[in-house]
């Protein structure tokens, strides 16, 4: 009797266990995939939108945008040259500085401010701007006298090591604008006045 005692307490302890164990299978249903269609796509025309080229600022504009050439922008103004400066013919520019104009005889630079001397303060700045859009590259390796604006010749020598315009060496050039390029200088040129 023991004996079956024991074999039923085996029994029902392992059918325990079985029960409480967790030890079952389960079953996840795949649910059947349908083919997807595929549509090919068709290509469509796309126009690129142009993009318009930022326009550079005139001659007049860049020299207005720098405080070092307040000076310059007052003469060409008190000059009335600022539209020729700023119209569609191609110039270029030999820009003083403020620093290059503080060099001056001051009275010389008073006089020629005076609304009574405007046709020599004309003559001073046409002799800066020669016709024409040149650049630096273009002056290296040569001298030669070439004719202002106001026809008076002032020497280019791009044959050292720094480009001179007379007596006055470029200090930073190809300075690009809409109508042109500037070249700065480092003195303001001075053409003989005529009697």
């Amino acid at each position: 009797m023991m004996k079956t005692l024991l074999l039923t307490t085996i029994a029902a302890s392992a059918l325990f266990l079985a029960a409480c164990s967790d030890n079952t299978e389960t079953v996840t249903e795949v649910p059947a995939t349908t083919p997807v269609e595929t549509v090919e796509a068709t290509p469509t025309e796309t126009t690129a939108t142009p993009v318009e080229p930022m326009e550079l600022p005139t001659l007049v504009d860049v020299l207005g945008s720098s405080p070092d050439f307040s000076t310059l922008v007052a003469a060409i103004g008190a000059a009335d040259l600022t539209e020729t400066l700023s119209g569609p013919s191609s110039y270029t520019i030999f820009a003083p500085t403020n620093e290059a104009f503080a060099a001056m005889d001051p009275a010389l630079l008073e006089d020629l401010m005076k609304p009574e001397n405007k046709d020599k303060l004309v003559t001073v700045l046409s002799y800066h701007v020669l016709p024409g859009k040149i650049s630096s590259s273009e002056l290296a390796g040569k001298s030669e006298a070439m004719a202002s604006l106001n026809n008076k010749d002032m020497l280019i020598d791009g044959t050292g090591d720094n480009l001179m315009v007379n007596t006055s060496t470029v200090t930073m050039g190809d300075i690009e604008a809409s109508n042109g390029v500037i070249h700065v200088i480092d003195t303001v040129l001075v053409p003989r006045f005529e009697e």
